[in-house]
């Protein structure tokens, strides 16, 4: 990961634990953190 990448907080919608994203986060979408997100990785829907 690049030092000077803007990281973003978040919570998680699975565990709701405090966690940073490489992305501006979008209301009503979900964010996981790095535990919970390989959990999700085949569920993306679009």
């Amino acid at each position: 990961m690049s030092a000077d990448r803007q990281m973003h907080p978040a919570t998680c919608a699975d565990c709701k634990k405090e966690t940073q994203v490489p992305f501006k986060p979008t209301e009503g979408r979900p964010v996981y953190c790095r535990e919970c997100l390989p959990k999700h990785r085949g569920e993306r829907r679009f």
